[in-house]
């Protein structure tokens, strides 16, 4: 089984057109993982076409909104929504959105990191 993988940075501005041109080329949405940096959260984006996978790496700095892709790839809400309640990035225009309540979680935005913490 072929296991290509591409990677490519991309700003957050242009995440929702990446995707519309991505899902029109017949690309399937695999997952969006966010981690924490220092001062940002870096998203990537995984698509998938002929057991081909490419990665979209999107650094976002804390506090900057991110468009949602769930125009062109719905099942995103799900991804987005827990990226927003577990590091606090916020999607903005999205199909499904739970306003920070998808997850009942005992510390509002646990994995966003204890160094963001003290900069809010």
């Amino acid at each position: 089984m072929n296991q290509d993988q591409n990677f490519e940075v991309l700003s957050p501005e242009a995440v929702p057109e990446t995707a519309a041109r991505l899902k029109s080329e017949g690309y399937r949405m695999v997952q969006i993982c966010a981690i924490t940096m220092e001062g940002a959260s870096e998203l990537v984006y995984s698509f998938d076409k002929d057991q081909k996978l490419l990665n979209l790496k999107v650094t976002v700095p804390f506090g900057t909104p991110v468009k949602s892709i769930t125009p062109s790839y719905w099942a995103a809400f799900v991804y987005e929504n827990e990226i927003h309640d577990l590091f606090d990035v916020e999607f903005t225009d999205s199909e499904l959105d739970y306003k920070g309540n998808f997850f009942r979680v005992s510390t509002k935005t646990p994995w966003k990191g204890p160094e963001a913490k003290g900069a809010e």
